[in-house]
């Protein structure tokens, strides 16, 4: 780490158990953010301020007027170009010290399973249950950490998953593959939400890559935007699940 790094990062390197050696497993860390929207923009934009090394951004989608209201990571001038070009562009402005890698195109089954065998944790910041699905399947093959969250009207949650056997997995809870998808386009969404429950993602995500605090674990966090009020549920394991009980 050199003396600019130090400097950058100095006020999170004096946190009381963070220090030198988290700030450093930051940097060596490799991190897939999975939708660059409302979730994906402060949740990237964190990660890459607080000096995760390596960030690979996936979208399929490009930027459209109707984002500009909660997606941070774009701008007016970018309408029509990719979602992922818009990203890096923002993110190399904001910490020019982090390797940023497009992934474009949509995510198979066999691409999510390649590119989770190569980073330490993903964050799934998708609005539809089957990148949900196949991101949470992919995370459980490869044995790595899932941080997920949602947001919709005024309502939010935010899970983490191990990865592990022996705890719940993002089907244990929405066991149904026949979800209906809700989405901003059709029901709306709350502008500062999402930057709540992204923020709340690039938090767990710093949590668990440094070992700092209890993650949340088998735990999901609501949020009722409206009243302002939390609540946390735990979260046990399907002994059903396809995903992590088979086996």
């Amino acid at each position: 780490m050199n003396d600019d790094q130090l400097l950058r990062y100095s006020r999170q390197i004096m946190l009381p158990d963070f220090g030198i050696d988290a700030q450093q497993r930051l940097l060596d860390a490799r991190v897939l953010v999975v939708g660059l929207g409302g979730l994906g923009s402060p949740a990237a934009m964190y990660l890459a301020a607080a000096g995760v090394g390596h960030l690979l951004l996936a979208d399929f989608d490009a930027v459209d007027l109707s984002n500009l209201q909660r997606q941070l990571l774009h701008t007016t001038d970018r309408i029509g170009r990719t979602k992922v070009d818009s990203a890096i562009r923002s993110l190399s402005a904001l910490n020019p010290d982090v390797r940023l890698q497009p992934v474009k195109g949509s995510l198979d089954a066999g691409r999510l399973s390649a590119l989770a065998d190569g980073v330490d944790l993903i964050l799934d910041c998708s609005d539809n249950f089957a990148t949900r699905f196949a991101v949470n399947a992919a995370c459980f093959q490869a044995g790595i950490p899932l941080v997920s969250g949602a947001a919709i009207r005024t309502e939010g949650q935010v899970a983490v998953f191990s990865g592990r056997r022996g705890g719940p997995c993002y089907q244990c809870l929405y066991p149904l593959d026949g979800q209906v998808d809700e989405t901003c386009t059709q029901n709306g969404v709350l502008a500062p939400l999402v930057g709540i429950i992204g923020s709340i993602q690039a938090t767990e995500a710093i949590k668990v890559l440094t070992g700092l605090g209890e993650p949340l674990y088998g735990r999901l966090l609501l949020l009722d935007a409206l009243r302002m009020e939390w609540r946390s549920l735990r979260l046990p394991s399907d002994p059903a699940c396809p995903v992590c009980a088979q086996g």
